[in-house]
């Protein structure tokens, strides 16, 4: 681990170009470390907005890019080695549900392959510390408040096998050698510059513009959803413990109806909604609620960033950017 005065030199954040990615690395450069971020720029959503977030990180002169794809195993073995990162922030991912059931393939490839390719070319090039991003989905079935005790065995969809797929190769690796691994289970990730996917994404656009909103169920669903700036901090936590193992749980601790984010939507952009209601999907979970206890008592970490906060936060930023997100693709 190369310090100075307290800073880290050589952090490689993969998808730093991502939502979780940007908002991680942009904080980092905040505290004054050295990041190195990497992407492959995929076209999975509308590359404009990776690219939007790009141009922000590079404006700081101690971040460094590489196109790169993590599931190029020689690729990522030449970064490390010329490299020698002792500390990894894997955020490079497939994200989707949904998606995850029409092309199951990409995201093993991402998510869990890719996984392996950093935990093996990391283990042979100084690899001290490994912070794994994962998601809640994994706790579909499961009693709530969902804590990280819970037996994640059967995973509902692709996205969420895979993820199940790259802790458990990230435990292996800290059992074979000693790699301090943090993996965090996300909840409802929402937020500025976020996923176009996303329904808050989609719902403040298409409410903003007249077009009916696109609704799977009747909204009484509810999600943990925690701001951005919550999770790269909580992320950044992670990276600076030393846990051996762990698996944490970074959420809001406070489930809302996706009605109220809808109606928050509403407020913010001073508009009403129209509805085409759809089934439920099938892939989807009913509710998700993290216990974030541990994540209290280990990382020091809790959310400080209330709903009604965050939402207006992301509408403004949404108004703000108008100009070019309307030509977005949902």
């Amino acid at each position: 681990m190369e310090k100075e005065t307290g800073l880290i030199k050589n952090i490689l954040v993969t998808g730093a170009c991502g939502f979780v990615g940007w908002k991680t690395a942009s904080m980092l450069l905040e505290q004054g470390h050295s990041v190195t971020g990497v992407d492959n720029m995929n076209d999975y959503y509308d590359v404009r907005l990776k690219e939007y977030r790009l141009a922000l990180l590079e404006e700081n002169k101690n971040f460094t890019f590489r196109r790169l794809d993590i599931e190029d195993s020689q690729a990522v073995e030449d970064l490390c080695r010329e490299n020698r990162f002792g500390h990894v922030i894997n955020l490079a991912a497939r994200a989707g549900v949904r998606y995850s059931l029409i092309d199951p393939y990409v995201y093993m490839r991402t998510n869990a392959l890719g996984t392996l390719n950093l935990l093996e070319s990391g283990r042979k090039h100084g690899l001290e510390k490994f912070v794994l991003a994962s998601t809640s989905s994994l706790y579909a079935g499961q009693q709530m408040p969902f804590r990280e005790d819970l037996p994640v065995n059967t995973p509902i969809s692709p996205y969420a096998a895979a993820k199940k797929s790259a802790e458990a190769m990230s435990y292996t690796y800290h059992y074979l050698y000693s790699t301090d691994v943090t993996v965090l289970r996300y909840f409802t990730v929402y937020g500025p510059a976020g996923r176009p996917d996303m329904s808050y994404f989609r719902f403040t656009k298409w409410i903003d513009e007249g077009k009916p909103i696109e609704l799977f169920g009747d909204g009484s669903q509810s999600r943990d959803f925690t701001y951005i700036d919550d999770i790269a901090r909580g992320t950044i936590a992670a990276l600076e413990a030393r846990t051996g193992y762990e698996i944490i749980n970074l959420g809001n601790n406070s489930p809302y109806e996706l009605n109220l984010m809808i109606g928050l939507i509403e407020k913010n952009l001073g508009k009403k909604c129209l509805r085409n209601q759809k089934p439920f999907h099938k892939a989807d979970m009913q509710a998700t609620w993290a216990d974030i206890g541990k994540a209290k008592k280990i990382l020091g970490w809790q959310p400080a960033v209330a709903l009604e906060d965050g939402m207006e936060k992301t509408v403004r930023w949404y108004l703000e950017n108008r100009a070019w997100l309307k030509d977005i693709a949902l």
